[in-house]
């Protein structure tokens, strides 16, 4: 599994910084680069931190409509990158998603969007038997597919590696992480969704960022 030089040893470092403060205290590190903005306010220069978010997209889903960022709007969201017939990663991170799906299920201010990385295969028609089959009964968790210049162009904002690899199992390699999402659009945690202390780590940290935007 490929994984993003720096981003799990900041995941880390901040759970470390964290740990021992109460979840009601504490909040989410925000991830990514941010670059230094100068403005003036009632005639003060002041200098803010602009940090990286996700940008406008337009998806299909399992249910042939189109989804675009309105549907996540003034929401928290968990976003990964798979495949339907994925032979390695896949099967184990969906399962581990599942379990976030349960525990919110229902829950206005939590989704889940999952990006098909194999543009030839994973139709709507796909994605909606994928759905049922881990038993997603309702629209809080999406199944988006769309072409590879979209896809793999929106990964990257996510810092997740996507690759169409002939040489691998199923034909495409990519990193298996469960990216947070806050209502800002910002990326606020990134979990290994084969690791079970790293899915345990993103349920607890769901509920952090659930009470900053409570």
């Amino acid at each position: 599994m490929k994984k993003i030089v720096g981003l799990a040893s900041f995941t880390l470092f901040a759970g470390l910084l964290f740990q021992s403060c109460d979840n009601t205290e504490r909040k989410l590190p925000i991830l990514g680069e941010a670059t230094v903005e100068k403005k003036m306010v009632d005639g003060k220069e002041v200098i803010d931190s602009i940090y990286p978010t996700i940008p406008d997209f337009k998806f299909l889903n399992q249910d042939s409509v189109y989804i675009t960022q309105d549907f996540f709007k003034d929401k928290i969201y968990v976003a990964n990158f798979f495949f339907t017939h994925c032979p390695s990663i896949c099967p184990t991170m969906q399962r581990n998603l599942l379990k976030a799906y349960e525990k919110y299920k229902n829950n206005p201010k939590i989704a889940f969007l999952s990006h098909s990385i194999d543009f030839k295969y994973d139709q709507p028609h796909v994605l909606k038997d994928y759905a049922n089959k881990l038993g997603i009964d309702n629209d809080q968790w999406q199944f988006v597919m769309g072409s590879k210049a979209d896809i793999y162009g929106i990964s990257e904002k996510y810092l997740v590696y996507t690759k169409e690899d002939a040489s691998v199992p199923g034909g495409y390699d990519h990193s298996g992480y469960l990216v947070i999402i806050d209502p800002e659009r910002r990326l606020r945690g990134a979990y290994d969704g084969t690791n079970d202390e790293q899915v345990t780590k993103l349920l607890e940290d769901l509920d952090v960022i659930l009470n900053e935007y409570r």
